[in-house]
């Protein structure tokens, strides 16, 4: 639901060689993502891009801001844009990297505006939508796709995808767009060792309605979007994920009862937040310390800016500082 406002896509061709510092408060961005980059010793900002194709279309791609201090940041500079011959060149949402065995993988959901299925009545149409996968040996790019085809079914509206190692086997955790099936629902599935393609097919986890602070649009449809997994200082695993409760775009908190990604998985009654804003991930400055970043407000339009807070692990969970 969320993506519909997704309206203000960066033009990044007229923009090379401006490195100016820009305060975080000032760039428009939804479904911030910041990788702290110990390599490097910067924090990397990633959010979407358009890039004009010279045929008076556009082609989706990636750009990314840096920083010292997470206050200040220079960019956009792009770092990914959709190869011609891509399954979708359209928009790409909520890019997120990962440095996994010495590398960096972009995981981006990719569009398409192709009606492939008509859709439900009250819902809009089915389009083609899934997470793509792609590999760069720097943070800075530029990254490559590891295939011309998303990691996720193609007969799924997914979204959102994430990497998760458990015992040194790599997963991607989804979201099965609720456009589709109504009650959004969370998926897994196992990735090759290299990231290039999925293996056995995907396992749903939970849907949205699970949690009681999810309260749906009132017409049986619910959100699931922004799932990111942590592991606590005492063990346990968690999923922050974001949906609407009264109307306003929150993030709640799941728990694998097992410990393992596969669950059974928990809902924490009470949000993490649930003011306006959402799409969150959880990262740990240079410091150590813990923090989550989401955008706000999710609405109206074009006013989405990224905010850092600070966050406690507590162990059995996580707390707003």
């Amino acid at each position: 639901m969320k993506k519909f406002f997704l309206l203000f896509c960066f033009v990044l061709s007229s923009l090379s060689g401006i490195n100016a510092s820009t305060p975080i408060g000032d760039i428009y961005i939804r479904d911030p993502f910041i990788l702290a980059d110990s390599a490097t010793g910067f924090y990397y900002m990633y959010c979407s891009s358009t890039v004009p194709a010279g045929d008076g279309s556009n082609r989706g791609g990636v750009a990314v801001y840096k920083s010292g201090d997470m206050k200040n940041w220079t960019g956009p500079s792009q770092v990914c844009t959709l190869p011609e011959d891509n399954w979708s060149t359209g928009v790409i949402w909520a890019p997120e990297v990962h440095e996994y065995k010495g590398k960096y993988y972009l995981f981006a959901t990719v569009n398409s505006d192709v009606e492939w299925k008509a859709g439900i009545e009250g819902r809009p149409p089915y389009t083609y939508r899934g997470t793509q996968i792609f590999r760069s040996d720097s943070p800075d790019g530029p990254f490559e796709a590891l295939s011309k085809l998303p990691a996720t079914p193609m007969d799924e509206m997914a979204l959102d995808g994430t990497l998760w190692v458990e015992n040194d086997v790599p997963y991607m955790i989804y979201c099965h767009e609720w456009v589709q099936i109504g009650d959004g629902s969370m998926k897994f599935v196992r990735l090759s060792d290299d990231l290039s393609e999925p293996e056995g097919e995907p396992v749903r986890l939970f849907n949205a309605s699970a949690a009681k602070w999810s309260t749906g649009s009132g017409d049986g449809n619910y959100v699931t979007d922004g799932c990111y997994l942590y592991r606590t200082k005492d063990g346990k695993l968690l999923m922050i994920w974001s949906s609407f409760m009264n109307g306003e775009y929150a993030i709640g908190v799941s728990e694998s009862v097992t410990g393992k990604v596969a669950g059974p998985w928990r809902q924490i009654e009470e949000p993490l937040f649930n003011r306006n804003g959402g799409h969150g991930m959880l990262f740990k400055d240079f410091g150590g310390e813990l923090h989550l970043v989401i955008h706000v407000p999710n609405s109206p339009a074009g006013q989405e800016r990224a905010c850092i807070f600070d966050i406690e692990d507590t162990g059995a969970g996580l707390r707003m500082k």
